[in-house]
């Protein structure tokens, strides 16, 4: 969505679509190489350094949909997303894996290790995979991502603000043109989750895999929580003390998420030895001050709110101080 909005007004500043791809290869790359550096912390050990990541997708999936936003127009966007779909849907479904036999017919359309997804990050994935023999951040399910990124863009270009003659009813033009804007919405949002769960019959919804029906799924769960948002915050102007922690975040996204991985990171690579016992930092500190909340998905749950809260304060320190970190 960002991406429509930074587009439009640049445009409307006067540079040219080479000067916004420039931009937009240098941001993908630093994005990218930020994914890299998280994922070698605290260690850089080369043999187990893996290459894919949640950066590096979100790097090669805001590149290629710029340069489809920008030389695509909102119809050919569209056809964008659906051949995406259906192509990745085509590519799982009817490609027979060398050994294994046909999807569907000799092995589970998703069998974790027998999908073509799988079969090509093995092949031609550089760097450790995340799940030793597999990558939810792999080469081939990057190309329905895009199709995520596209949902974004569509969205933006219906949410923009149009351009409206004076009248003196304008008030009333801009009031008629937000509900439109949230009905619209709302729509889009529910259409969007029937067919996802309507594919979901041939193409189950999987996240590692990050399906077609995952992407329709999710994609209309995001514009529901938008249209409710945007009705609420934008609209009505409801805005107090508990849009701040969101506000907050969005205003260091990228920052929040590389201190949270950082953070993590090294919970998890420090030892903390205990008798016969090695545990890492994070799995004491979860034993020490959440392992006694029964049940234990709730314990989760607050070390979870924890980690968040923890994370936050640097932001908002960053907030306060007006310093906004962007790639």
């Amino acid at each position: 969505m960002s991406l429509t909005l930074s587009f439009r007004s640049r445009i409307d500043r006067g540079e040219s679509k080479h000067t916004l791809i420039i931009h937009t290869v240098r941001r993908s790359a630093i994005i990218f190489l930020i994914g890299l550096f998280l994922n070698g912390f605290p260690h850089f050990n080369l043999s187990t350094w893996r290459v894919a990541g949640v950066l590096q997708r979100i790097a090669i999936a805001y590149l290629t949909a710029a340069i489809i936003t920008l030389y695509s127009g909102t119809r050919g966007s569209v056809l964008w997303i659906a051949g995406l779909l259906v192509g990745y849907w085509i590519l799982m479904r009817f490609i027979p894996l060398p050994g294994i036999g046909m999807p569907g017919t000799d092995v589970p359309i998703l069998d974790p290790n027998a999908n073509l997804d799988w079969y090509i990050d093995k092949l031609y994935l550089p760097g450790a995979m995340y799940e030793k023999t597999r990558d939810p951040e792999g080469i081939l399910s990057t190309f329905p991502a895009i199709a995520t990124t596209l949902l974004g863009v569509v969205t933006g270009l219906w949410l923009k603000p149009r351009y409206e003659a004076p009248t003196g009813d304008s008030g009333l033009l801009r009031s008629a043109n937000a509900v439109r804007k949230v009905v619209g919405m709302l729509g889009a949002g529910v259409a969007l989750i029937v067919a996802g769960q309507i594919w979901n019959l041939w193409f189950p919804i999987n996240k590692k895999l990050w399906t077609s029906s995952f992407v329709l799924f999710t994609a209309g769960c995001a514009v529901i929580c938008l249209a409710v948002c945007y009705w609420i915050t934008d609209v009505k102007q409801h805005r107090g003390w508990w849009t701040k922690p969101l506000l907050v975040f969005g205003t260091n996204a990228i920052a929040a998420y590389a201190l949270a991985e950082l953070l993590s990171s090294l919970l998890y690579s420090i030892p903390i030895h205990g008798g016969r016992r090695v545990l890492t930092l994070q799995d004491y500190l979860y034993h020490l001050l959440f392992g006694g909340i029964a049940p234990k998905e709730l314990g989760s749950l607050f070390y979870a709110i924890a980690f968040v809260c923890l994370c936050w304060l640097p932001i908002y320190w960053l907030y306060r101080k007006r310093i906004f970190l962007k790639v």
